[in-house]
């Protein structure tokens, strides 16, 4: 038996099987394919090189405002890539907004802004600025004298009024009972 000459068609094989005459519609799609590998892989080092809009974000994991709790206010802080007038809000679980931190607040570029929360509903009747103790932090304390939130788990959303954004911070925390 003689072995069919190279690109020589074999008896019984497929077209597809001798190169150059596949499926047009095949090599299409294949040329598709690849060509969006490409763009996705372009666009994603765009988006690995574009600032975030809120970095430096820090928040504890629980606390306890209730009598007896060992950590009595929310410590949030977190830096902005361009200076804006924020909003912050706290909100529960299902969206609704519990407490408002700070409304239209100026916040610099890159500069830490730290506030805490008490734990009480309702909205910022004035502020208290709180050093820390070793004299480098400057923290923001909401006057709000509503009552207490129940338990449960809630999250802080950032409104950046000339940057039209509205932004939930991607860590949630959790108010405790004592």
């Amino acid at each position: 038996m003689t072995e069919p000459a190279p690109g020589a068609r074999r008896e019984g094989a497929p077209d597809s099987a001798v190169p150059g005459t596949g499926d047009p519609l095949g090599r299409v799609v294949f040329a598709v394919l690849v060509l969006a590998c490409f763009g996705a892989f372009f666009l994603t080092q765009r988006l690995k090189h574009t600032p975030t809009i809120i970095h430096s974000f820090e928040l504890a994991p629980r606390f306890s405002p209730y009598p007896g709790g060992h950590i009595p206010q929310e410590a949030i802080s977190f830096k902005l890539s361009r200076a804006d007038e924020v909003t912050v809000t706290i909100i529960d679980s299902q969206g609704d907004e519990i407490a408002t931190l700070a409304s239209d607040l100026p916040v610099a570029r890159y500069k830490q802004l730290s506030l805490r929360w008490n734990g009480r509903r309702g909205h910022v009747h004035g502020y208290t600025l709180q050093t820390s103790t070793s004299g480098r932090t400057r923290e923001l304390v909401p006057r709000i004298t509503g009552p207490l939130a129940p338990p449960g788990e809630y999250r802080v959303r950032v409104g950046l009024r000339h940057q039209g954004h509205t932004l939930n911070l991607p860590r949630s925390f959790e108010l405790v009972r004592g």
